[in-house]
């Protein structure tokens, strides 16, 4: 019933207050951004939303467009600046999602979403994880965020999708704002995020 009735109306009716609530936030770091990257604040980027079909995700652009001599984009710790880390570090980079929550693309929890790319390297069971609406947060995101593997990641993520409950929904977001405020899990070791996902041994 929360699932099919509920979670969408409520997704929608909090996320529009929380625009409205954050607007003079918003258009600060927009400025702030826009100054301190040049150019565009926004970074956007086609994700793959609910039954794999591609939305453009938005947020706060934290990186650099660097490129080396060949014209290919640097590696993401080195065009992240300190900046861009205060941003991640605080989530405050994720805050445009909230206008793809209120456009339907996204809720405000699910499993996080991912690269397009990685469409074609779930195995059956992961690619589950796209049977409801990817999430500003979710499960993985507070047993590890990105510190943890691609299967863990992966395994809260179909865990959600098989209990999806407005219980979980906001104990799940009252975890979200200590780990937040705790600056957890913010990146893998030796990574300015998480290594690449190139598939699991069991596909």
């Amino acid at each position: 019933m929360y699932a099919k009735y509920v979670k969408r109306p409520l997704d929608l009716l909090l996320s529009g207050l929380a625009l409205l609530a954050l607007s003079p936030l918003l258009l600060l770091l927009s400025l702030l951004v826009a100054v301190k990257m040049g150019g565009n604040p926004f970074f956007t980027q086609l994700r793959p939303g609910r039954n794999a079909k591609l939305f453009r995700l938005i947020k706060f652009r934290s990186m650099t467009n660097q490129r080396d001599e060949q014209g290919r984009l640097m590696p993401d710790e080195q065009r992240l600046t300190r900046f861009g880390r205060i941003l991640r570090a605080t989530s405050l980079d994720e805050l445009p999602e909230l206008i793809n929550i209120f456009k339907g693309d996204m809720a405000i929890v699910g499993p996080r979403p991912l690269l397009a790319r990685y469409l074609p390297l779930y195995n059956p069971v992961q690619a589950r994880r796209h049977e409801v609406r990817p999430g500003f947060t979710g499960l993985a995101q507070i047993h590890g965020r990105n510190a943890i593997s691609w299967e863990e990641k992966f395994a809260w993520d179909v865990q959600y999708v098989d209990h999806v409950s407005i219980g979980n929904d906001f104990r799940i977001v009252m975890k979200t704002i200590g780990i937040v405020l705790r600056r957890e899990g913010i990146h893998a070791n030796g990574e300015a995020t998480m290594p690449e996902f190139t598939g699991s041994e069991n596909q």
